[in-house]
């Protein structure tokens, strides 16, 4: 790891940026939201790197006005990306409490025809939920004062003919806690309400751009190159998410580019649109047009969301995939002393490049200490709210998240041999199919999975020895093998299987390519449908064997 001292972001080039991100709100596929982007497009020019603002089309869902009425009384509320929009005068149900509206709340509630009352922000899983059940709204009851803006779309990206029936059926809104507290005691104590709702949502197809900024090594071009993306499209004036992350974007890449003839591959850089109100719908679309070129010659991708945060004095979980936890955990302790837990990627944060095999890190950086009130993210109490403002971030806080970012991205640029650890990739998988195969009692035999991620431990661990002081060509071949093997296991890692279509974006379970014998071994014992689990789940250890047998073939073939 360089010195950290070596990479020093600039205090007052920050706080210029935060300041011009402070003036406008960013709406996705807005003119305002265009016009932020060209001061970007301005900025990364002046920096030396070649600049394309691209534009595409994607499905963006804007809130509008919302209604909710009890008794006759108005209650303060908000309306959600993705929400349907109800006819004018709104609709009127009865009112059900589904708790925090886990599968398990509306198991056995007959919700057809009604409205529920969920506690907490509102979600994309609750949102599927509830329409699968049959709900026709949701009323949730925020953890605090504060109305949080949500995207409640489980669909990733932009929806094809296959995913839009997939979309929220549900109108939907959230109110305070000072309000929603006694609805939810008088549904305790029998009594019944019925509720009126009323909601506007532009949703459709609209013109979103993608800044993408490239510098590659002085005089070289085609070259691999390293993906550093955050998105630019905010609710409200977001000076923290994502003003905070896009001025450390800025200066991270006038800072990076000075040191250019250190660099052993390229730098890209892209601001995304659709994040908040498409479900990271300008990501997935440029995975999806771009996919070719990035399997060719992208190494990582390394997201940033929201730094520079008042009070985020926590480093120790920002998400990063398993071969990658050595270049965050360094970076952090370098600048901050705090030691990195290494915690798993949510299904969050643009993260649209699992399915190319691009091992990834990062998203949100630094969080707020737990606290008792339970929010989706530990990103302040002032995160998707219009008071994400100038006055919640802490340039200090913000210098140091630069610079954390500044050194693993310098770690990526300039390593003779990509810092890619599979052998911890092995370990990990090592130990999950450990305590699958002690589930599956036998029905399934996954002993070739598990000789196979020893086998991955092995070639990783002499691959990384063999990468100490290697030759210029040697170090070629290593990263031509690391990069084909990524292909092969990041999709295991963190997708079902299926690299061309994303998976939705509801959570996922550790190492999703393994549900298939997952369900084989949740079955009760002696179930009739044994035998039917058992074909899917024979399929599903096939594939994950092919790619561990490919991916060992690469590793050992870089050894020959």
């Amino acid at each position: 790891m360089p010195d950290a001292t070596g990479l020093q972001p600039d205090y007052n080039r920050l706080m210029a940026h935060i300041r011009e991100f402070s003036r406008r709100v960013k709406l996705s596929g807005t003119p305002e939201e265009l016009e932020s982007f060209h001061y970007l497009q301005a900025e990364m020019g002046a920096y030396g790197y070649h600049t394309r603002l691209l534009s595409h089309d994607a499905f963006i869902s804007l809130p509008g006005k919302a209604r909710v009425e009890i008794d006759g009384e108005a209650l303060r509320c908000i309306t959600h990306s993705m929400s349907i929009s109800t006819p004018a005068g709104g609709i009127d149900a009865e009112l059900v409490h589904v708790g925090e509206g886990h599968e398990a709340d509306f198991s056995g509630r007959n919700v057809h025809g009604k409205i529920v009352l969920v506690d907490g922000i509102a979600t994309e899983e609750v949102a599927a939920l509830a329409s699968a059940a049959g709900a026709i709204g949701q009323i949730h009851i925020s953890p605090n004062e504060h109305l949080y803006e949500m995207c409640v779309s489980p669909v990733w990206g932009s929806p094809s003919q296959h995913t839009r029936n997939r979309l929220p059926t549900t109108a939907i809104c959230t109110i305070t806690l000072q309000n929603g507290e006694p609805l939810r005691k008088r549904l305790a104590d029998g009594e019944t309400i019925r509720a009126s709702i009323e909601t506007e949502v532009d949703t459709g197809w609209r013109k979103t751009p993608i800044l993408v900024a490239e510098l590659g090594p002085d005089g070289a071009e085609d070259v691999p190159f390293v993906l550093f993306s955050g998105h630019h499209d905010t609710w409200h004036f977001g000076v923290m998410d994502n003003g905070g992350a896009n001025a450390t974007m800025l200066e991270a890449a006038r800072v990076l580019a000075i040191g250019r003839r250190e660099w052993k591959r390229g730098l890209r850089i892209c601001f995304w649109s659709g994040h908040s109100h498409g479900r990271y719908s300008g990501s997935a679309w440029y995975a999806d047009e771009y996919f070719d070129e990035l399997d060719r010659r992208c190494v990582a991708h390394v997201n940033v969301d929201s730094t520079g945060g008042e009070g985020a004095t926590v480093l120790t979980n920002s998400g990063v995939i398993d071969e990658l936890r050595s270049v965050a955990a360094e970076a952090i302790e370098a600048v901050s002393g705090q030691k990195h837990a290494g915690r798993r990627h949510g299904r969050a944060a643009d993260q649209s490049f699992w399915g190319v095999g691009i091992p990834s890190m990062f998203g949100s950086l630094s969080h707020q200490p737990p606290s008792p009130v339970k929010m989706l993210t530990a990103l302040g109490w002032w995160w998707h709210t219009p008071h994400d403002t100038v006055e919640h971030i802490d340039p200090d806080n913000l210098v140091r998240d630069t610079r954390i970012i500044l050194l693993v991205l310098h770690r990526l640029l300039t390593a003779q041999v990509l810092p890619l650890d599979y052998a911890v990739y092995a370990r990990s998988l090592g130990d999950e199919l450990a305590r699958l195969d002690k589930d599956l009692s036998g029905q399934l035999d996954i002993g070739t999975l598990r000789t196979s991620a020893a086998d991955l431990e092995q070639w990783a661990t002499t691959l990384m020895q063999r990468s100490a002081g290697a030759t210029e060509a040697a170090a070629e071949r290593i990263n031509a093998a690391l990069m084909r093997a990524s292909r092969l296991l990041v999709p295991l890692n963190y997708t079902s299987g299926e690299r061309f279509h994303p998976d939705s974006a509801l959570p996922h379970t550790p190492w999703p390519s393994l549900d298939g014998i997952r369900e084989l071994a949740r079955l009760p014992a002696h179930s009739e449908d044994t035998a039917f689990y058992t074909v899917h789940a024979r399929q599903t250890r096939n594939r994950i064997a092919h790619a561990l047998r490919e991916a060992n073939a690469v590793l050992k073939g870089a050894l020959d």
